[in-house]
């Protein structure tokens, strides 16, 4: 590859100055100038992004699984592995991968725009395949803790690289429905995580299967990614970052990352004259790649169209040369340079907080003892749960193009509060035994359809929609282990403050956060269905 390069430098050198400004213009005015193309206004075909969008999907399917991978067989695990009856040590093996997730979603902006989209599923992958065959063998609880660690980092690279990649790929028409897959993955997820066991509960050690069988599909995601689309937004973001570097004029004999074009990333010390002929014949390659990845998700009578689109943000990126030093590092927190990026990571990071303080985990790690007070097998509390999950997020998936975001997160919100309101009544000394079971097992079931109707699948599709390209992996970074921290201490803290303040207050209070949720979404969240990413970045973050 750098002997290609080679000759593409040896070709400039021989260029008098009048001809390489030529081949500035060629690209300054390539195939997408607006001017000079017939635009295609219909609506691309859903079918050519599909299989890219449900490969990427596997993240996510990984994920749920390895929520609920422990949670039936927990009880043999402790007997096999020599520590039963020790509470603190089952709360490790179940929550150990929460502190494996808050780190691998703090580096997860950095890994998808250091390495790109692709990349970062193959590294979500591997710590996956890796963690799962560590808990599937080991003899020690410190074996299992390894274990579970290494899978949670996978499950936090995991859902920033889904949401970015599935926005990022697909065509906006039905960029809801397929945002919706995501949630319907993980939801498969946990319910084959409940149920695998069920075959094989007479075999000694059966619960090591149910590790073994996840690394089949992390292994086909890190393989099937080998052949799906690269992002064409990351390919251009690169290559826009190449043009503020030589734009800023501040480049001599020094250090740079080049992204070359097998997508590998080489430290060369080169001094501006190279790096300026380096980057002609660099930034059309990555041009001519993102054209190439747009050819493959939406067809070839989209492309132009397609990349006009991505066009229209060059005037914002080259507004910000005091971000240079940053851009080149990646920085994690390089988003601090302007007041309305600021505005829109807080959105996304409190539309997260108040996901999380909805209550929703509290219902999910506590619904057995719920069913089971009400004489209901855990297999089949499950079962009822599982079920209610996923028949609100195929009905979210049938909705979210046609009634839009922030219709299913307003309805999704105000439904919860009243599902809480539900489980208050419930609560109630005044309600007789059997009507408080039945109110208590309805609350909760139409409080898991509600959050899978809008709260559950739209945070994340919403989310890199209305995040500028530039700062959008890093974003979703921040806003991911906002969703990790509050998730962490809503499990930690929910059955102390159920003791001290009693189900009445806590639910009451869960409810509260949901109106709260209710009123933030009608101020804040704009609607965003059936819009280009360009088009959303615009509105909201218009250039001067």
């Amino acid at each position: 590859m750098w002997e290609r390069e080679g000759r593409a430098f040896s070709m400039y050198k021989r260029m008098p100055s009048r001809d390489r400004s030529d081949v500035m213009d060629v690209e300054e005015n390539s195939a997408f100038s607006q001017d000079s193309m017939d635009v295609e206004t219909t609506n691309p075909s859903m079918w050519l992004s599909f299989p890219h969008v449900v490969v990427g999907t596997l993240s996510s399917f990984l994920f749920g699984y390895h929520l609920g991978v422990v949670n039936e067989p927990l009880e043999s695990i402790s007997l096999d592995l020599g520590f039963s009856g020790n509470t603190l040590a089952e709360g490790l093996v179940v929550s150990t991968c929460l502190g494996g997730a808050l780190i691998g979603s703090l580096f997860s902006g950095w890994i998808a725009d250091g390495v790109g989209r692709r990349r970062a599923f193959q590294l979500c992958a591997l710590p996956m395949i890796i963690g799962a065959s560590t808990s599937a063998t080991t003899k020690t609880l410190a074996g299992m803790l390894i274990g579970r660690f290494l899978v949670g980092t996978g499950m936090g690279i995991g859902p920033s690289a889904v949401a970015l990649y599935v926005t990022e790929v697909s065509p906006a028409s039905v960029r809801g429905t397929y945002g919706s897959f995501i949630q319907i993955a993980t939801c498969l997820g946990l319910m084959v995580a409940l149920f695998i066991g069920i075959p094989v509960k007479e075999i000694a050690g059966w619960w090591r299967i149910c590790f073994w069988v996840s690394t089949i599909p992390a292994g086909f995601l890190a393989v099937a990614m080998m052949f799906c689309a690269e992002s064409p937004h990351w390919l251009y973001k690169v290559c826009s970052l190449i043009r503020i570097i030589c734009n800023c004029k501040i480049i001599s004999n020094v250090k740079f990352l080049i992204l070359f074009n097998d997508h590998s990333i080489k430290s060369l010390d080169i001094d501006s004259y190279h790096f300026f002929l380096l980057r002609s014949s660099h930034h059309l390659i990555l041009i001519a790649e993102a054209e190439a990845e747009f050819e493959r998700l939406l067809g070839g009578s989209h492309v132009k169209y397609a990349m006009v689109e991505l066009a229209k943000l060059d005037r914002g990126d080259d507004a910000d040369p005091l971000l240079l030093p940053v851009l080149l590092c990646f920085c994690p927190f390089g988003l601090c340079y302007s007041c309305s990026p600021f505005a829109v990571v807080y959105i996304g990071s409190t539309l997260f907080a108040l996901q999380q303080l909805s209550g929703i985990n509290a219902v999910f790690y506590f619904s057995s003892s719920v069913f089971k007070s009400a004489g209901v097998p855990s297999d089949v509390a499950n079962a009822f749960i599982g079920v209610a999950n996923l028949s609100g997020s195929i009905i979210a998936m049938l909705l979210m193009d046609k009634l839009g975001r922030k219709m299913l997160l307003l309805w999704s919100f105000f439904g919860m509060a009243i599902s809480m309101l539900v489980q208050v009544a419930a609560a109630n000394t005044f309600v007789s035994g059997s009507a408080s079971l039945y109110l208590s097992v309805g609350g909760m079931l139409m409080f898991v359809l509600t959050f899978a109707l809008g709260a559950g699948p739209v945070p994340s599709l919403l989310l890199p929609e209305i995040f500028p390209s530039r700062i959008r992996a890093k974003a979703m970074a921040i806003c991911m282990s906002v969703h990790w921290v509050i998730n962490f201490f809503v499990g930690l803290l929910f059955l102390r403050l159920l003791e001290q303040l009693g189900p009445q207050l806590l639910y009451s209070m869960f409810a509260s956060v949901c109106m709260m949720a209710v009123v933030f979404v009608k101020k804040n969240v704009i609607e965003t269905k059936g819009k280009s990413l360009q088009e959303i970045e615009v509105a909201l973050l218009p250039q001067e």
